[in-house]
């Protein structure tokens, strides 16, 4: 039997089948290498400034997040459900990775990290790669915005060069910090860093072909070693980078541990799914090509697993490097196979020179991060939009700066939620139709059929949800004397959840203690499948249902005339 339309069988995009294999199937030609080696090699050697700057941002060694660009990097491309995708260690998990370090040290990371992976596999097994896209914009934004902010106050110890212990993880406890130690900055320091960040802006106008981010990290640690500055650097801070990866090990914790660590890889694994989705999405539309969400879900979720088993951090779709590739030439996965494995090479090769580089260059680098991240012109944008929308948008934006980006990620959504299904009440009318609209609209609801006496007719506009079966309660008391017929008239209505199954119920209770006959006209299918499932139907009796308005008037007045005998 062939598998029906629109069910995941017949769709090709929904298949468990990593693109590496579609594209190997398909044919892969000798040219094609080409292009994505040289765009493999390229985005490398960007992801490996970035991944140093991402993990010492995140609160773990440098060499960690060249770790997550290879292990998770390689798997990300290997299983994947996009051809073009990129990925490894993110801005967007800085700030969640950096509490938990702070809290539970590395162990507490690697497993909560495992878990979100194991989330996201369930997630991607269970074809929920389509059901992710509808976390709301503003949503989305709100936490970005509040990421990146974050992020660029969390570099300006590094960039000012202050003199500190630690910093704190809470905003406006790190801003305290930083004025007790204003008097400690190095003007060599913020010279660097403003010096890094004149390349990062202005080098990409004169040529995109030299990576800025690797060109500003080569000639300010050369000018650095020539003058010898007095400036901190990567070896100062955490000693020598290692150049080999590590043997994997499995982290241990408590179980009471584990417990507290439950939220924290949800909003994990919700932000690896939505970051890596939005980057497909943005993939497919530079590529005219159509990821598989699913499996895009269940790479993420093994790559994510699989990294801190080599000591790497959360990874997710970048979409910088993931853009980057895509303008190199990338096409296949191949490009991102190569760009884990210029990493590796690098880390084995030129892993004693990473020590060298100053932190106000990588602390210059994490602010251009930000300030791409924010998305400012967009956060600002949408305050045109409804109150709502700007309500869910700061409401997420705060919490994430001021409190927990995991609290922020579920009242945002919670809040998203409640006012949705206030809109969607909104928009559900229920009333008696001559008194609801107007004598025109009335006739045109029902045609120019003479109802007869004693019958009433009653409608119901949008979803028979929770949210609106109140409404369709408080229209239905306002009958003055109760009809020998009540048609409920629902073409309008093409859903209907449990609570409005039940406010259809207590409708039949009242009527039937009234002595009323409720006639359904014009049942959708949902709904109708809603009805037979309770058993509501025989209580109604199949008599007492119509496809259409004029057959239900003929039903009700074979119902009056008898009433009326």
């Amino acid at each position: 039997m062939p598998p029906r339309v629109g069910s995941p069988a017949a769709d090709p995009h929904a298949r468990f089948e990593p693109k590496l294999l579609t594209v190997l199937r398909d044919g892969y030609s000798a040219h094609q290498f080409w292009r994505d080696l040289l765009a493999g090699l390229q985005v490398g050697i960007v992801a490996l400034p970035l991944s140093i700057a991402l993990a010492i941002a995140s609160g773990v060694r440098p060499e960690q997040g060249l770790y997550t660009a290879i292990v998770a990097g390689f798997l990300i491309s290997l299983l994947g459900g996009s051809r073009v995708l990129v990925g490894g260690p993110t801005g967007a998990f800085i700030v969640i990775v950096y509490g938990i370090v702070q809290k539970f040290g590395y162990p507490g990371l690697a497993i909560a990290t495992m878990m979100a992976g194991a989330i996201l596999i369930v997630m991607g097994l269970a074809r929920l790669g389509s059901v992710i896209k509808f976390v709301p914009y503003p949503v989305t934004v709100g936490f970005t915005s509040g990421i990146a902010l974050i992020i660029a106050a969390s570099q300006l110890r590094d960039l000012f060069g202050l003199t500190m212990p630690h910093v704190p993880a809470d905003f406006v406890e790190k801003f305290i910090a930083y004025a007790g130690s204003a008097g400690s900055w190095n003007p060599w320091a913020l010279g660097v860093g403003l010096a890094t960040l004149a390349i990062l802006i202005f080098w990409p106008r004169v040529t995109p072909r030299v990576p800025a981010p690797l060109l500003a990290l080569l000639v300010i640690t050369a000018a650095v070693r020539l003058f010898h500055l007095p400036l901190e650097t990567i070896q100062d801070r955490f000693g020598d980078v290692p150049h080999t990866l590590p043997a994997p090990s499995i982290p241990t914790l408590p179980w009471h541990a584990i417990r507290e660590l439950f939220p924290s890889a949800f909003a994990i694994a919700l932000l690896a799914g939505i970051e890596s989705l939005l980057a497909a999405v943005v993939s497919d539309g530079m590529t005219g090509g159509r990821h598989r969400s699913n499996m895009e879900l269940v790479a993420q979720g093994v790559a994510n697993v699989a990294s801190p088993l080599f000591g790497g951090i959360p990874a997710t779709g970048a979409i910088a490097r993931t853009a980057l590739n895509v303008k190199s030439g990338g096409r296949t996965p191949v490009a991102g196979i190569v760009h884990a494995c210029t990493v590796l090479v690098i880390l084995l090769v030129l892993a004693p020179a990473a020590g060298m580089i100053p932190m106000a260059a990588l602390a210059a680098i994490l602010l251009m991060v930000a300030y791409h991240m924010s998305e400012w012109r967009v956060f600002v944008r949408l305050f045109r939009s409804p109150r709502s929308d700007v309500l869910v948008l700061l409401t997420t934006f705060l919490l994430t700066v001021l409190v927990d980006l995991t609290i922020a990620l579920e009242a945002g959504m919670v809040l998203a939620a409640f006012l949705f299904m206030k809109r969607m009440s909104d928009l559900s009318q229920a009333g008696y139709v001559k008194k609801m609209i107007g004598d025109e609209e009335a006739e045109d609801a029902a045609g120019e059929i003479e109802l007869p006496h004693g019958v009433e007719v009653f409608e119901v506009y949008g979803t028979l949800f929770f949210g609106a079966a109140s409404k369709f309660k408080d229209a239905m008391h306002r009958v003055e004397k109760p009809p020998a017929v009540l048609i409920l008239r629902l073409r309008e209505v093409l859903a209907m959840d449990a609570t409005g199954l039940r406010a259809l119920e207590d409708l039949l209770d009242k009527t039937r203690g009234d002595g009323t006959t409720v006639v359904l006209s014009g049942v959708h299918a949902q709904p109708m499948t809603v009805l037979e499932r309770s058993g509501l139907i025989e209580r109604i009796g199949r008599e007492n249902l119509a496809g259409d308005f004029e057959t239900a008037v003929k039903r009700a007045r074979e119902i009056a005339e008898k009433h009326t005998k």
